[in-house]
This record gives C-alpha cells, structure tokens and sequence, in this order.
C-alpha cells in the first residue's frame, strides 16, 4: 500500500514526542539525519554554557570546583546516564573518550583475568575498538593476542584462552543490535568477561546492562545523548567488578587525590576509573542532553524510532526502488538500531549533493550512505521530504558532479 501524505500528517499529528522538538535548535528547511555520528544542539545548553563559563569559572574559578559541584559531576552524570540504561548508582562514570574509556575496561577486565591471554572482537568493528585491542597487544611484548573473528563466528570463537570479549551493541553500519544478555551469558559460561560499545545504543534503543549481566561498557555523549562535538564518554562497570585494575591510574582515580600521595591508591568504586581531571566544559553540556533524554519515555523513544526507519524504508523502496540503493541493515526492525543505511556505487557523491539540498546524513566507506534517526527532534514529514530530495537528485543526475567526487576530510 502506497504511503500518502495524509498517512504522514496522522503520524506527526499522533507522535507523543513530538513536542522534543522545540528543545533543539534546528534552522528551518534543514533535515539533520546524523544525529548518530552529532546530535543537534539542546536550546537549553546555551544558557547552561553562559552559565558554566561566564558565573561558575569567570567568577567562581578554582572555588567552583566545590562550589558549583564540579568534582562531583562524572559521578552525577554518571547516575543520570545509569537511568537511562539499566544501570546502578555508582556504576557509571562520565568522562573522557570512548577510545580511552575502551582502554580503561579492557585493562580492567584483564586484572581480573588471570592466565587468559586473548582479546576477541569481530572483523568490521568499530575500528577504534579493535585499534585498542592491538595496541594493547603490541604493548604486551606477546603476552596479549587481538584476535578478530567474522561476526557470525563470535560466539564459536570463545574459549578458555580468551580473557575479554569487546563488541558494540549497534552496529555503526549495518545497524544490527546484537543481543546483549544471550552474548553476555555465552561469554560468562566460558568464563570471558564482556566489554559492550553503547555508542550507537545510548539514547537510541532500550538498554538493560544489569539485566543482561554485563561486566563493563563504554559509549560516547555526542550522538544520541546529544552532548556536543567531542562530548565526554562514559565507562560502566558492575558493582562486582570494582575491585578491578584499569592501567590507567590517574590522579583522580585515587582514593585521596588531594593528599597528592606519591603511590597510587585506588579509589573505591566506580571513581577508580576516573583518571585525568574531568572536563568541566564538556561534562555540563553533556548534562543537558542526557536531562533531555531523561524526560522523554526510553520505550516511546524506540517505538518511534522504529516507526521512522520502517517509514524511510517503505519509502525508499517506493520512491527510490529504481536506483540501486542496497539496504544493508536488517529488515527485522527489532534487530535494528537507531538508523538505516544504504549501500551505492556511488555513495559519496550523491551525499554530497543531498547536502546541498540541506538533507544531511553521512557516508561511511567503501559505499555506505548512512541516515541516523533521532526520535526526539524528527518529524515523519522529515523523513518523507528527505527520500524526495534524495530521488530528485537521482533522477536528476545532480550526484554527478566533479565538485562532489574529492573526498573531504570528515566524511
């Protein structure tokens, strides 16, 4: 059945969430579908910054580290991001990169994992997370093996030599959600402790990290949580794995940083993962959107979602069917994250030119054009006008320009 504009207008007429919207600044005509690799500004941030920068530091200076809680605000954003993802209090800190949050749990899990000698993640991984795990392998002198495997080989690759198993929930292509709890059990039944990537999953699919038992888990504050460019990261780590070890002592991982003793005492709990000082600046943006997240409904957020990519799909097909776009995720919406993705000879230029029709979404090599889907500030007649868009410039040909064949820098 054809889908009609009047079928578009009920569900933005019906769309619970529909009122997110105006907390975001998004100028008029523009259609942002890359809210998985950026989210869009929260209005509210602004005022929040001018606070941060213009009272707290340019008045309160050093004195704002107790006054305006900044010492506290890993551990507070922490608890807020546990909400939103089947965490505990105290299990959650914010700070950081996911790379070196990544680093922190794989040496952490390793502590606990003695005489295992073996990392295990998929090929076609996020690259930062197996780029970790070589690292850490090199650095071990032969004493740690990365071993990579074909996704559907993960679970028959387990074994009493590996220590860790690193994957991400959803995935950053193809958008297929691994299940977490039946992953997390096989693992555990070969002794292997888990570390799971939440970068695509924060914010966009409902998690349930103690529910699925998880051991330990990272994920980035930009995309969905919408936390601005380079945003802090978080590291969850179960309440039965803080005695563990992270390679990464700094200071403020230490039990009493400011008795500036010169051995390395760990913090109990989740503050022993902290490490450098906490990025202030970073942490009180990052704050506004996971607030945002928490007042909207995590199950009505998804079912939204679901709706969203089932309608681009639909769409695309309908629309698009005759110019050889390949869906690359899962047809099985319940199997899919928070975005869709179409494989095209030629991906990058017709990216480009969507750009230049304000529809911005993002390419991710060798052929993949990849659309992220944010419930909270889409509407269903976004995703409609943009398959449009997109055919418009496939019938046109306006892809095929020289101007759109030089690869720019961030892709």
């Amino acid at each position: 059945m054809t889908i009609t504009a009047a079928d578009i207008a009920a569900m933005d007429a019906a769309d619970p969430l529909a009122k997110f919207r105006d907390e975001f600044v998004i100028r008029d005509g523009l259609i942002y579908l890359d809210g998985n690799s950026l989210g869009v500004l929260p209005k509210r941030t602004i005022a929040r910054m001018n606070t941060t920068i213009n009272e707290e530091w340019a008045q309160g200076l050093i004195t704002s580290w107790v006054g305006a809680d900044w010492v506290n605000a890993p551990t507070r954003i922490g608890d807020k991001i546990a909400r939103l993802l089947g965490a505990e209090p105290g299990e959650i800190i914010a700070g950081e990169s996911t790379s070196i949050n990544i680093f922190k749990a794989l040496t952490a899990a390793l502590s606990l994992q003695e005489g295992r000698k073996v990392l295990l993640t998929e090929t076609g991984n996020f690259p930062t997370d197996n780029y970790m795990m070589q690292g850490l392998a090199r650095f071990s002198g032969g004493s740690l093996e990365c071993r990579e495997v074909a996704p559907e080989d993960v679970l028959d690759a387990l074994d009493e030599d590996v220590a860790v198993l690193l994957l991400t929930q959803v995935h950053y292509k193809t958008s297929r959600i691994r299940d977490m709890a039946e992953v997390t059990a096989k693992a555990h039944a070969k002794g292997v402790l888990t570390v799971w990537d939440l970068s695509h999953s924060s914010g966009a699919i409902e998690v349930d990290l103690n529910g699925a038992e998880a051991d330990f888990a990272v994920g980035c504050g930009y995309k969905f949580l919408n936390g601005g460019p380079g945003a802090p990261g978080f590291l969850f780590a179960a309440k039965r794995h803080h005695d563990a070890q992270p390679v990464l002592s700094g200071w403020f991982g230490h039990a009493a940083p400011f008795d500036f003793d010169g051995e390395f005492k760990p913090a109990s709990g989740i503050d022993r993962f902290q490490c450098g000082t906490p990025p202030v600046l970073g942490l009180a943006a990052l704050e506004e959107g996971v607030d945002i997240m928490l007042e909207a409904d995590m199950a009505k957020v998804r079912a939204k979602s679901v709706q969203l990519t089932e309608l681009f799909v639909t769409l695309m097909e309908e629309r698009c069917g005759e110019f050889g776009f390949e869906f690359i995720c899962p047809r099985d919406p319940a199997q899919r994250g928070s975005q869709v993705a179409f494989a095209h000879p030629h991906a990058y230029e017709m990216m480009q030119a969507l750009k230049a029709r304000d529809v911005v979404g993002d390419f991710r090599a060798p052929n993949i054009m990849r659309f992220g889907v944010t419930p909270l500030y889409l509407a269903f007649a976004d995703i409609a006008e943009a398959v449009e868009r997109l055919r418009a410039i496939c019938v046109n040909a306006e892809w095929d320009r020289e101007e759109y064949r030089t690869k720019a820098a961030v892709t």
